[in-house]
């Protein structure tokens, strides 16, 4: 990218790189950013609110592109635990593998992964969408409220769990439903939601050849029959 500023972390501390990216007003002509000797630090790049790119050249630690709002960030090797967590907007694009609990609780925005999840992908999701190239681990959108779940290749036990009203694209097997995940009827409109976001990944697929999977809508009143599924 033309005028990079490059950040070198083993010449200085991860401090002071967060407190420039975080402190960048709007209209910033600083909007290219290389990080380079991350050496899996953790919290890398984490609460931006300005449109900047940001390329990670290695590997991240827990956290990577937490609170992301607006920025697009790109991790070029694998994250650890929780990355993009809570981001609001933007995009965070994971060239590698991602640990557990990426994108949880995450409002908004795009969450690219092109190896594999681990386990809980897109727990308590809010909003966000998260197109997963490989497969998830279980428990994956545990909770999920709202956005989209898209896994190209498998998925492990207990998909789902608890799931309130996000949908849930799986292109290969599932190892098991979670309790109020069943397997639906894809429409139109959730045709057209994953056709786009297949495209904004860089997935050659169809929707076709996915499966969709939401909430059967039988845990979210108390009910004593229901009672050993809660």
């Amino acid at each position: 990218m033309e005028d990079t500023i490059t950040f070198d972390l083993a010449a200085a501390p991860l401090r002071e790189l967060n407190e420039k990216l975080q402190t960048l007003p709007g209209g910033t002509n600083q909007t290219a950013w290389r990080i380079v000797n991350p050496r899996g630090a953790h919290a890398l790049a984490v609460g931006i609110t300005t449109p900047v790119q940001v390329l990670i050249d290695g590997h991240a630690g827990y956290y990577a592109a937490g609170m992301n709002d607006g920025a697009a960030i790109t991790i070029n090797g694998n994250a650890a635990t929780g990355v993009a967590e809570n981001m609001m907007s933007g995009r965070v694009h994971v060239k590698g593998d991602a640990s557990q609990s990426a994108g949880a609780t995450a409002h908004g925005g795009l969450l690219i992964i092109d190896g594999n999840a681990s386990a809980r992908c897109g727990i308590s999701m809010k909003g966000i969408d998260i197109v997963v190239k490989g497969n998830v681990g279980h428990m994956s959108a545990f909770m999920a409220q709202s956005g989209n779940l898209v896994v190209c290749g498998d998925a492990g036990d207990a998909l789902g769990d608890s799931l309130y009203e996000a949908r849930l694209f799986v292109k290969g097997s599932v190892k098991s439903l979670g309790a109020d995940c069943e397997k639906k009827q894809m429409g139109a409109e959730d045709a057209a939601i994953l056709s786009d976001l297949l495209q904004r990944a860089g997935v050659a697929a169809k929707p076709e050849e996915f499966t969709l999977y939401g909430s059967a809508r039988t845990l979210y009143h108390f009910h004593v029959d229901n009672a050993g599924a809660y």
